[in-house]
């Protein structure tokens, strides 16, 4: 397994990481990592309605901001968040971040 280039933990920023999170895919990408703990993205993307070289411009960001890592076994990337380094860093941003998102979905299912 090798690991693909991202930021090491001092160099994770707030604005980065706020930034990152602000897409709805990208979003719907964290959302699901929070539950499953680490997916290949090829995994991941077959739910979502985006084509591939989106994805892998969503999953760059998200890595380049730290809020995932990315780990490469084989032929496939499997991505997982980066929860204890975002929790030591922003303690309570992602929670927090996750709870509006759930807030704003089941808001949105209702209409």
């Amino acid at each position: 397994m090798r690991e693909v280039s991202q930021p090491a933990t001092e160099a994770i920023r707030m604005v980065e990481v706020l930034r990152a999170l602000a897409d709805p895919v990208r979003l719907e990408i964290i959302q699901r990592l929070a539950v499953t703990g680490e997916e290949s993205c090829n995994a991941i993307g077959g739910d979502l309605d985006v084509h591939q070289t989106t994805l892998s411009h969503h999953y760059r960001v998200l890595r380049e901001a730290g809020v995932t890592w990315t780990t490469v076994k084989g032929r496939s990337r499997l991505v997982r968040l980066r929860r204890d380094d975002l929790d030591a860093l922003f303690p309570g941003l992602l929670d927090s971040v996750l709870n509006g998102a759930r807030r704003t979905h089941s808001a949105t299912e209702g209409v």
